[in-house]
């Protein structure tokens, strides 16, 4: 196959990865801290995500499937499945690669009938997501089990909701009635919440990847992916025409514009159309008309030097993209495109 470097790629600052990862140890206190590493690692990359952690000294790593957790196999690590297991990952479970999280009664029978293991557990505190009931707990549901991590996750904890209180002291009064090693309750943002969140270990994910879930967090936490594409074309658009479809910019005055290889396809969604920030050299550059799905326009400043296949970089602030886009720092994280050439520094 012939390497075609891509038009497109993703700046991925490992120094800030660990950097996140180890200021959310520090804030989890006496808890260990792992990471969740689901959806291709939120977009980065699983593997080399995976990899980094774990050198920096995380060991307990979170995905959703078995695919993702055989993804995460050839690096050896304590690797956990949220969504639990399937009569169709009964192999992989068996194998060892990874402990699945038992998220419902059928789920804890099959893991019995399969000769039981190690496991986690997740029970709901008041999601109403996944979760076994501390109901089925208080009857008997998981005995016989060894269980590694009883788990729970907020429903609220981006927000000063009183149900967060709720669910931790609903999830403390779990303690001792499963057997479990470990009891695991906060996210990024739990974590935030202060140390009764959490417990034994705490789960990590957004604010790892440089993504703010709460103020507290604003200052501790620093940019990790810088979105970068080159441009295709300069155009000199006359003052009365439009740009891009339905016509949704039109120049007040003669404008240079540039002509990016970004569009909805690779995850630079139709929310930035005339409210995404490009930038070139320090110098801020506008997002105008629609974003296409190859496709973007940003406006030139007068003088502006910048040729064909220079770069520019989009967004990097990732609460302000959010922001700006309406959608939320997780969907810009993990719907990062394929296309997309991923360059660790």
């Amino acid at each position: 196959m012939i390497d075609i470097p891509a038009p497109l790629r993703l700046r991925l600052d490992g120094d800030a990865l660990v950097r996140n990862w180890q200021t959310l140890d520090r804030m989890s206190g006496r808890a260990a801290c792992g990471a969740a590493v689901k959806a291709n690692g939120y977009g980065l990359g699983a593997v080399e995500v995976a990899r980094r952690l774990a050198g920096a000294g995380c060991r307990d790593f979170f995905v959703s499937n078995w695919r993702e957790a055989v993804e995460l196999a050839p690096l050896g690590l304590a690797v956990s499945v949220l969504h639990g297991v399937r009569d169709e990952d009964m192999a992989a479970a068996r194998a060892g690669i990874a402990r699945p999280v038992l998220n419902t009664p059928a789920q804890v029978a099959r893991w019995k009938a399969g000769g039981g293991g190690a496991c986690d557990v997740m029970v709901d505190t008041g999601m109403n997501r996944l979760g076994v009931s501390a109901q089925d707990i208080a009857d008997g549901l998981l005995d016989g089990l060894t269980i590694e991590t009883l788990m729970s996750h907020l429903a609220c904890a981006d927000e000063d909701a009183a149900m967060n209180a709720v669910q931790r002291d609903r999830f403390a009064a779990l303690q001792g009635m499963t057997g479990a090693r470990r009891m695991s309750l906060a996210n990024s943002a739990g974590i935030a919440l202060g140390h009764d969140y959490a417990f034994d270990l705490t789960r990590p994910g957004l604010a790892v990847y440089g993504g703010v879930p709460r103020g507290e967090l604003g200052d501790a936490v620093v940019p990790v992916v810088t979105m970068e594409a080159q441009v295709l074309q300069r155009r000199l658009v006359r003052a009365g025409e439009s740009v891009g479809y339905n016509a949704t910019w039109t120049a007040k005055a003669d404008t240079e514009i540039a002509i990016v290889n970004l569009g909805y396809a690779d995850g630079y969604f139709r929310g930035f159309s005339d409210h995404g920030i490009a930038s070139s050299n320090a110098l801020s550059l506008p997002v105008i008309g629609r974003v296409s799905m190859d496709l973007v326009a940003v406006a030139l400043p007068e003088g502006t030097t910048l040729p064909e296949a220079d770069w520019l970089s989009f967004d990097t602030d990732l609460r302000g993209a959010a922001a700006r886009s309406g959608m939320s720092q997780y969907e810009l994280l993990t719907s990062l495109g394929t296309r997309f050439s991923r360059c660790w520094t």
